[in-house]
């Protein structure tokens, strides 16, 4: 029923609603870390628990979506640790983890539709994260660093 949601408000309008961005991360992560490799370590860090205007449905989908890459780039083992800090009146939350990391000349590829690097699956994950971020949310979701064999920081930007 989640994923029938999410997929019935693409190209629809949605209700964005108040939120602390450190309380649906930790929802999310809590979600997530019974579903995941046991031998990923999960980390939060916040200043605080700055409020941001999301649709929680579709923002939950790709913070998700961003941990099951890192989680799948770490070979599920390795460290992840979500980072939300508020800046110029933004709010940024960063998702690094110790994976394998992506070639500077893919960081704009890999938001591009039908882009993958595994065997299974259809390279839509992250263009979707981006056109929710973008085009729902009125922010922005990139690669903010990575580095081969240490890992990546991708962040996404919201106003606050």
């Amino acid at each position: 029923s989640t994923i029938t949601e999410r997929f019935s408000k693409i190209g629809s309008e949605v209700a964005l609603a108040p939120i602390g961005a450190k309380d649906l991360v930790e929802e999310i992560l809590d979600y997530l870390r019974v579903r995941i490799s046991s031998e990923v370590n999960i980390e939060v860090k916040s200043d605080g628990n700055p409020i941001v205007h999301v649709n929680v449905s579709l923002f939950s989908w790709v913070i998700e979506n961003l941990v099951k890459n890192s989680v799948d780039a770490m070979d599920a083992k390795g460290r992840l640790t979500v980072s939300i800090h508020e800046a110029n009146g933004k709010v940024y939350i960063d998702v690094k983890d110790s994976g394998k990391g992506i070639p500077k000349r893919k960081w704009k590829t890999i938001f591009e539709p039908g882009y993958t690097t595994k065997l299974r699956g259809w390279g839509l994950g992250l263009s979707l994260a981006k056109r929710i971020v973008k085009n729902y949310h009125k922010g922005a979701i990139y690669v903010l660093s990575s580095t081969a064999g240490e890992g990546t920081v991708f962040r996404i930007s919201l106003k606050k």
